[in-house]
């Protein structure tokens, strides 16, 4: 063999790691960042009302499904874990789609909302995201709950997003800041207003009015010219909607938030 074959040979490995080095390295991905944990009640008795509450099926399928598609990996969770209950009304013909009639009759899909993790048993460092649903359910059991503050805190505080639509809005009530403020208080923020409560009947009937409660924390609340139309709010990470016919926008601008947190977490490497 000549000298000069002999000395490319001994040149080629090093000209080839030159090359993979100078190759811009792929982002790396943390795995919470393609997680979401959404939220429902496990609450479903009003008062003094035949009907029974508990989640507003659309806006969990509406979230769900864009979510899905993007790719997220989606758990659900309640405040005790087990079953979710479904609000009747939001079964109506008047709310009701053909996606959200296909996860009705999905017998997968309805095992999980039999099955939901207890919030004591959620570890947030797992997730990108918390998404609140609604119902009036809600009302009773994401106020006061603990573990459901532990979590969005946490998600919040390690860069996460935190959302909410309708009712959901009341597991916002109780979370805080590094400093002990509210996490809403100065912050543009929506949820089911009280004109739209006296509308729907229930006013006499829930526990408190969430448009007052969310004021009362130093939100600056904003609500949508008609009652009942698509309403959204991003500050930052915190995106909420207004009430049921807001869970279409709210999962676009959920979906955003995540995308724009990854982008950042990639430049950020």
């Amino acid at each position: 063999m000549s000298v000069f074959k002999k000395l490319l040979l001994a040149v080629m490995p090093l000209l080839f790691l030159q090359m993979v080095a100078a190759e811009p390295a792929s982002p790396m991905r943390d795995p919470a960042m393609e997680k979401v944990l959404i939220v429902m009640t496990n609450h479903f008795r009003y008062p003094s009302r035949n009907d029974h509450t508990g989640l507003w099926l659309t806006e969990l399928t509406h979230v769900y499904d864009v979510l899905k598609e993007a790719g997220y990996g989606i758990d659900f969770v309640s405040p005790s874990g087990g079953v979710v209950p479904l609000d009747e009304r939001s079964q109506g013909w008047l709310y009701m789609d053909e996606a959200a009639k296909s996860h009705l009759s999905d017998p997968a899909f309805m095992a999980l909302l039999q099955s939901t993790k207890a919030a004591a048993d959620i570890d947030p460092a797992a997730y990108g995201a918390v998404f609140y649903t609604g119902g009036h359910g809600t009302m009773w059991d994401f106020k006061g709950n603990k573990d459901l503050k532990r979590i969005a805190e946490a998600i919040y505080r390690n860069g996460g997003v935190v959302s909410s639509v309708c009712h959901g809005a009341a597991g916002l009530l109780d979370l805080e800041d590094e400093k002990g403020e509210p996490l809403i208080k100065g912050r543009s923020v929506t949820g089911f207003s009280n004109l739209e409560e006296s509308l729907a009947g229930i006013k006499d009937q829930v526990p408190y009015l969430l448009q007052s409660e969310v004021e009362s924390k130093g939100a600056l609340y904003a609500k949508g010219f008609f009652p009942f139309g698509s309403f959204v709010l991003t500050d930052g990470r915190l995106v909420t909607g207004q009430n049921p016919g807001s869970s279409k926008e709210v999962a676009q601008a959920l979906l955003k938030a995540l995308e724009n947190n990854k982008l950042q977490l990639q430049r950020e490497k």
